[in-house]
């Protein structure tokens, strides 16, 4: 299998299905940075909710946000779920934005994946995921996002195991792509699109999938699909 030639063949079949995203919705690198740690585990139209809550309150900046009590922080991002471990969240990245940045995004321009990512990755309730989201989206650089859909489609397209790790999900695309943020950016929600509107986790929508191409017949139950793809 040329690796390279499919995630493009499948990137174009999306594209030219969908239209582009243009995500993620934030007007600061700070709301976006904000928004990749309240979506953890909610739908974002909770995370809408409470980012209007801030907005509304003139909060959404890291200084003002970082004034308020921890009990104050969790009252305004309640609407997102599980508000207090999030509070928390939101309290260790603002406590890393202090020590790094002076509270100033923008003062993180100059850094590379390489160096900011294993910071992130060190602020207690930031995962890969969204430490991939904070970098790619919130600051611009070639760190690729990958998450449930992306496992699911790959792997009921022969491309990937189920079982796939994180890290190694992550390289299947980074190693053969060129370290584009546009591209990245694309790319990861292009399939969160297709991932919601047609690869359920229960019972794909095979036939009318924008990556139907790619196979060759399909299953009404479970949309795996005999793969036109060989396994790598």
């Amino acid at each position: 299998m040329n690796r390279e030639a499919t995630l493009r063949d499948y990137y174009q079949a999306m594209l030219a299905a969908l239209g582009p995203s243009r995500w993620w919705p934030g007007r600061t690198p700070f709301e976006i940075a904000l928004g990749a740690i309240l979506t953890q585990n909610t739908a974002w139209t909770n995370v809408e909710k409470a980012m209007h809550a801030l907005r509304e309150s003139g909060l959404l900046d890291p200084r003002a946000l970082a004034r308020l009590t921890d009990e104050e922080l969790a009252t305004f991002i309640r609407p997102a779920g599980a508000f207090r471990v999030k509070a928390a969240r939101v309290r260790n990245f603002l406590l890393f934005l202090h020590r790094t940045c002076d509270l100033d995004m923008d003062g993180l321009r100059g850094e590379t994946v390489e160096t900011l990512r294993p910071a992130l990755l060190e602020v207690s309730g930031i995962g890969p995921e969204t430490a991939d989201s904070i970098l790619l989206y919130a600051l611009g650089l070639p760190s690729f996002v990958v998450d449930a859909y992306t496992r699911r489609i790959l792997n009921r397209h022969g491309l990937v195991p189920e079982d796939i790790a994180y890290g190694e999900l992550r390289e299947f695309f980074m190693d053969v792509l060129p370290p584009d943020p546009a591209l990245y950016n694309e790319y990861h929600a292009l399939i969160v699109r297709t991932g919601k509107n047609w690869c359920a986790k229960r019972q794909g929508k095979c036939p009318d999938c924008p990556l139907a191409v790619f196979l060759e017949e399909f299953s009404p139950l479970t949309c795996t699909g005999k793969s036109i793809i060989p396994h790598p």
